[in-house]
């Protein structure tokens, strides 16, 4: 006979000892991925639980992915930067976790002072299974029609105002 699945508790925080930081639901964080050669996966935790005992943290998470992850891939407009919040869901280990990081708004990344190894921007949610993205459009700021991308130095004349 199968043995019974210990109950499992919900956590309003954790602390991750290899890199003491504590996280919360809410949090972005940096996981190890499968392949060193691979950059960390950035995921928005939604719950942390645990065993009875307090052992054995696993911590649900929706992935965001990077542009070459996506149906469509990297584009020129986007950012060095940029991630999609998706629709995939999973749950992992909380020893996968590396770090803690910030996803801004497109907006807000585009006014910090300095962007730091630890900031990311989204603009779009992805949908992992059809490739489609919301919004499905943003507006374009440049002669070249293309949307906005942060890494680009753009400058906006003073008799026409266009960029």
């Amino acid at each position: 006979m199968a043995k019974p699945k210990a109950p499992r508790q919900t956590l309003d925080s954790y602390t991750v000892k290899r890199i003491n930081k504590t996280i919360k639901a809410g949090d972005c964080v940096l996981m190890r991925p499968s392949e060193p050669s691979k950059p960390s996966y950035v995921a928005k935790i939604e719950k942390i639980e645990a065993d009875s005992r307090g052992a054995n943290v696993k911590v649900h998470v929706r992935w965001y992915y990077r542009p070459e992850e996506s149906i469509g891939g990297r584009r020129q407009f986007h950012g060095s930067k940029e991630l999609f919040l998706s629709d995939h869901y999973d749950v992992q280990s909380a020893d996968t976790i590396e770090g803690k990081c910030t996803v801004h708004t497109f907006k807000n990344y585009t006014k910090l002072d300095a962007v730091g190894n630890e900031d990311y921007f989204s603009r779009f949610d992805y949908n992992s299974a059809t490739g489609a993205f919301t919004p499905d459009r943003v507006a374009v700021y440049c002669k070249c029609e293309m949307p906005y991308n942060p890494d680009d130095l753009m400058v906006q004349c003073e008799r026409c105002s266009d960029w």
